[in-house]
């Protein structure tokens, strides 16, 4: 038998014994009805056959530098509040975005303005909340990139925020919370920024996200992660499921509590056409999980990984850590009839993270295949030969528009380590530093008054006004880490296990994304221009670990950010959020962020 077959309990038809309202709120996501994408949003002006203009595309314009000011604004409406789903078919309390988990997809077209605003409905407990736009460029527009005592006081329960930024770069991402590890509890969604084409496609199925799944809520694994070092079971969470676009089966016989579970919740589906050719949006929005992507039968070829266009390559087995995105284009070569698995593996190994159920199925049906069917055993799995706590190689992520990184301006040597505080609470160092934050002083807002000294707990590496910008990382511990820098393109110039020998891949076009794994005891070479004044996080995007303070900012250029123009809105977040922890203290067990 199949793992397959055992996940479906010998099931003979796919038919979802949850509502799609049951399972998974007012969200499409995973169901036939889901839409699928358009090139670009046409209720704007378009130039020469676009919103960007018919000179810019892919090989000659950088997402991050060149893009248009469309003058348009993209508004959305989010209230946040705690609402009960079964997304797997173990019903738990969860905090949803408008009823919906995943939360809403959000649209828009490279130069556009998003204006999100959000309220903060939380309730029983209330929680601060904020919502980050993972890998946005926020070049104007920190205070926006909405990460608690960094750019930004929390939204304080009963109150609002409206988040306004340039849509810059272009291409697939997400959005979640960076309040605390709340974005394990459902606070998340996709987005994407349509932008020029690097490859030609027929269909555009729009985002297919892939996330591990706890049924405890997130600060139950928070308090077993950074509590008392002496419970060692509980420094590694075990994740109950593994899910794709928000669905997956969950054994009820396996369930720990009393909770109300149903077998057979029902699978997430696709659509194929035969012939033509598909774009898939895969994000990894989970909270620890290394994921590893294939489709049974059909060769998956790879045009984009997180923002950035790359020269086409051939794959079976696409590796996804937590906050990565890769797009893919799959070529339908199958009979009309046809139905098959899309699998999507949580890697396992010491290097990695446990997981219960690492298993995702959800089934693609071409066009006159019976949509409640199971693919019989002629639908077969791909044999992953991939590192299982490794990205794919370097030398095959190569960008489609040329850059080349010069020698850095500044040196930065980073060691990742782990530690017991003086609490006895198990703490992730950088250079011997943990990070806290306070919600209430928000270091952006402190450097633009001049502020250029921090306590040591903000982990703060002034860099000043170099111009370009290397880090060196180095990871003392047997566990992997997937590393993200906010607000800025970054050459990603090497990473592997052992020390790092000097050695750039492709160095006259070194690949470039926002997220890139560390690995298990080994090096991660990043490497950025320095162009744009902030506060900018670099951090370890393992939930947990990042509750746990493996964490740094990284000042640039102070005199830059004194002269931002940052709105009155800023300060009224922060004098709203005194005023709620002026009669109520938060929670925060953890780094804050």
């Amino acid at each position: 038998m199949t793992i397959a077959s055992k996940l479906l309990h010998g099931t003979t038809a796919l038919v979802a014994a949850l509502s799609q309202q049951k399972t998974n709120g007012g969200s499409e996501l995973g169901t036939l009805q889901a839409h699928t994408l358009p090139a670009f949003l046409t209720n704007n002006p378009v130039v020469n056959g676009s919103p960007w203009g018919g000179s810019k595309n892919a090989y000659n314009s950088d997402g991050y530098y060149d893009a248009p000011n469309t003058g348009v604004v993209r508004s959305y409406d989010f209230t946040i509040a705690r609402g009960t789903v079964a997304p797997d078919g173990y019903e738990k309390t969860s905090l949803l975005i408008n009823g919906q988990y995943p939360g809403p997809l959000i649209e828009a077209n490279w130069g556009d303005t998003i204006q999100v605003t959000v309220h903060n409905a939380i309730t029983d407990p209330p929680e601060g909340t904020t919502l980050h736009w993972h890998g946005q460029r926020q070049h104007n527009s920190e205070w926006s990139d909405g990460v608690p005592s960094v750019n930004m006081c929390p939204i304080a329960p009963g109150r609002s925020y409206t988040y306004s930024f340039q849509a810059n770069p272009y291409g697939t991402s997400w959005y979640h919370s960076h309040y605390s590890s709340q974005y394990a509890e459902g606070l998340w969604g996709p987005m994407v920024i349509h932008g020029p084409r690097s490859a030609t496609y027929d269909v555009d199925l729009g985002p297919v996200t892939l996330n591990d799944y706890f049924h405890r809520t997130y600060f139950d694994v928070l308090t077993d992660v950074v509590g008392n070092v002496t419970e060692r079971s509980k420094r590694r969470p075990v994740s109950d499921n593994n899910l794709i676009n928000g669905k997956m089966n969950f054994d009820c016989r396996n369930s720990t509590t009393t909770a109300k579970c149903t077998n057979d919740a029902g699978l997430s589906k696709f659509h194929f056409t035969s012939g033509k050719t598909h774009l898939l949006r895969v994000i990894n929005t989970g909270s620890q999980g290394i994921q590893k992507f294939s489709i049974d039968n059909h060769m998956m070829t790879v045009i984009a990984n997180d923002f950035v266009p790359v020269q086409p390559y051939n794959t079976t087995v696409v590796t996804v850590a937590v906050g990565q995105r890769t797009d893919v284009l799959i070529k339908a070569t199958g009979r009309p009839t046809d139905m098959v698995w899309m699998r999507s593996k949580l890697s396992q190994g010491p290097c990695t993270e446990v997981a219960r159920n690492p298993l995702a199925l959800a089934v693609i049906y071409y066009e006159h295949a019976n949509t409640t069917g199971v693919p019989s055993p002629n639908s077969t799995a791909h044999v992953d030969t991939t590192d299982p706590c490794s990205n794919d190689d370097l030398a095959k992520q190569v960008p489609a528009m040329k850059q080349t990184p010069g020698d850095p301006a500044t040196v930065i040597n980073m060691n990742v380590s782990l530690n017991i505080n003086s609490t006895g609470n198990l703490v992730w160092l950088i250079n011997n530093q943990t990070f806290r934050g306070d919600y209430n002083k928000p270091s952006l807002l402190l450097a633009k008054a001049g502020n250029t000294s921090f306590p040591p707990d903000r982990n703060m590496y002034n860099i000043g006004t170099a111009k370009s910008v290397r880090v060196i990382i180095k990871n003392a511990i047997p566990t992997s880490h997937p590393w993200h820098f906010h607000g800025h393109e970054v050459f990603i110039l090497a990473a592997g296990t052992g020390t790092w020998d000097g050695t750039i891949v492709n160095p006259s076009n070194p690949a470039r994304r926002d997220t890139q794994m560390l690995p298990a005891a080994g090096y991660l070479v990043l490497q950025w221009n320095s162009d744009n004044p902030g506060v900018w996080p670099l951090h370890c995007h393992n939930a947990w670990h990042l509750s746990g303070g493996l964490y740094a900012n990284i000042l640039e250029n102070p005199a830059g950010i004194e002269a931002l123009p940052i709105p009155s809105t800023s300060y009224q977040v922060c004098r709203d959020w005194a005023d709620f922890t002026g009669t109520a203290l938060p929670n925060q067990i953890d780094s804050g962020v």
